[in-house]
């Protein structure tokens, strides 16, 4: 299992994934893995030597009306459940329900006292 308490994902939120890639790929040498969404679209995995490095998120729809492109970052947690819970009790607010990603982990997005966005995720373990 992934180290509890430590970053252990980032992603880039943008409306033009393209552009990013581009960017990306010019400046640090980056190529790309599609990731096919549930919900549709594509989710982007960014490789650095054959490792993934990070993800490239396309912010489509009226839900991200507001929000300007930004990297986002989840820190592993050993029970997404009972952290999220800790979290509220300590002043974090759930900004949406808790979901799980198949082959990937269950998910929280919250903000904190400060008002600032993180995600929680409990990896799926590794085979």
């Amino acid at each position: 299992m992934t180290q509890h308490g430590i970053f252990h994902w980032n992603e880039l939120m943008t409306r033009d994934a393209e552009g990013a890639k581009t960017f990306y790929g010019k400046s640090l040498g980056w190529t790309y893995e599609q990731f096919p969404m549930a919900e549709g679209g594509i989710y982007w995995v960014c490789m650095s030597d054959g490792q993934p490095a990070g993800g490239i998120f396309d912010m489509s729809g009226p839900e991200f009306e507001g929000i300007p492109p930004n990297w986002f970052s989840y820190i592993a947690v050993d029970d997404v459940d009972a952290r999220a819970e800790a979290a509220k009790q300590n002043g974090g607010e759930l900004m949406r329900d808790l979901f799980d990603i198949p082959g990937v982990g269950r998910i929280a997005i919250l903000s904190d006292p400060t008002g600032a966005a993180i995600g929680l995720i409990t990896p799926e373990p590794k085979n």
